[in-house]
């Protein structure tokens, strides 16, 4: 499983999409050289270039050196100016940090050396091109049919989901494969700091971030973009990722009628999850209690989907977990409706016996008739795993 979306920065007036592209691949040539192999090469999911002579890819979630290297930290400079310019940023001393998205939709960060000490440091990230669909996760083995009914089941049930996992798990790609269970009549809104998503609906708004300009001025955080969507009559909001104090602003849209939302954050376990949005939300700061808080929480979100990579590279889903909030200790209880069973040496997402709190809405939202291979799941006592 890895991360992808098609995502490609607005051509400037005058100019379009496709002479953007092709003058950044004519760049590439001249510019990138050592790197045309890599970016030709549909199995490199990231270039990180740690200086002139240190290159490193990741294929099929392994990281390894390559035998590629620019002539020397000047012929890299340029590179990197190069790629700003496509961007439309400035990298120099001034600004010695650049992120932003390459016009065949691919993410890049740079940082300028002396910041990065070994020399000017590149990332180039990657998506594929293709839309993705639920078989992908099948096909790579990252999670059971039986597991991806109940998933998609949970996402056309309207429940309000967070996705959770470390860099490279595969967030994204699983964001994508669950708007896919979106009803085709519902407005989607999606807010993102760097577009990413791609969402496969006909009714959809994407909104990305903006970040300040030279002088200070037009920033557009995600804040502001969650603020907005909330005028927008959104049936359903997406959250590219929460990363600060938005996150209060999806927990209370979450508890005040906008059912169904999505989103993804950087954790390693589902109840690392809900600490993390704690510490998000207090962010916004607006003094809330962290009794108030919690439970706000505790009610708002009501499923975990944990993502992760294997040290084998194998990107696959650990937890599917409903969060319930203890109003009289005041914590979160976590109850893992499928955890990974390692028991053997190809480690699978099994059914813990638990039933699902909202399986009593299955038949008034409609849903009956999609429950298959989850049928005992829904069908087992209320008080089963409890």
């Amino acid at each position: 499983m890895t991360d992808e979306g098609l995502s490609l920065d607005a051509p400037a007036e005058g100019e379009t999409q496709d002479g953007r592209s092709r003058a950044f691949h004519a760049g590439v040539k001249f510019f990138l050289g050592p790197l045309v192999p890599l970016l030709e090469d549909e199995s490199v999911s990231e270039i990180m270039i740690n200086g002139p002579k240190d290159i490193f890819v990741e294929r099929g979630g392994r990281i390894e050196l390559v035998d590629a290297s620019f002539e020397d930290e000047a012929a890299l400079l340029a590179a990197a100016r190069n790629i700003a310019q496509f961007v439309g940023k400035a990298v120099d001393q001034d600004e010695p940090i650049l992120d932003g998205r390459l016009p065949d939709g691919s993410r890049v960060c740079i940082v300028l050396h002396p910041m990065a000490a070994r020399g000017t440091s590149v990332n180039i990230r990657r998506f594929l091109r293709k839309a993705v669909t639920p078989d992908f996760l099948l096909e790579k083995g990252a999670i059971t049919e039986e597991a991806l009914e109940f998933m998609l089941l949970c996402v056309k049930g309207e429940q309000n989901i967070i996705v959770s996992g470390g860099t490279g798990s595969g967030k994204t790609t699983l964001l994508n494969i669950l708007s896919t269970a979106f009803d085709d009549g519902q407005r989607i809104v999606v807010i993102e700091d760097t577009r990413e998503l791609q969402v496969q609906k006909q009714h959809v708004v994407q909104m990305e971030a903006r970040p300040k300009d030279a002088y200070g001025r037009g920033e557009i955080t995600v804040r502001d973009l969650f603020v907005t969507s909330l005028r927008m009559r959104p049936d359903r909001i997406v959250v590219g990722e929460v990363r600060r104090g938005e996150a209060l602003d999806m927990i209370q849209a979450m508890t005040s009628g906008h059912r169904g939302s999505l989103a993804t954050l950087h954790a390693d376990s589902p109840s690392q999850a809900c600490g993390r949005l704690e510490t998000m939300c207090m962010m916004a700061d607006l003094g809330l209690p962290i009794v108030a808080l919690r439970r706000q929480i505790g009610l708002a979100v009501d499923l975990v989907i944990q993502a992760a990579r294997l040290h084998t590279g194998r990107r696959l889903i650990t937890h599917i977990s409903e969060v319930e909030y203890d109003e009289h200790q005041n914590v979160y209880n976590i109850h893992d409706i499928y955890n990974l069973d390692t028991s053997s040496a190809d480690p699978v997402l099994k059914w813990t016996k638990r039933r699902p709190s909202f399986a009593d809405e299955i038949e008034w939202r409609g849903l009956a008739g999609e429950v298959n291979l989850t049928r005992a799941l829904f069908e087992a006592p209320a008080t089963a795993g409890g």
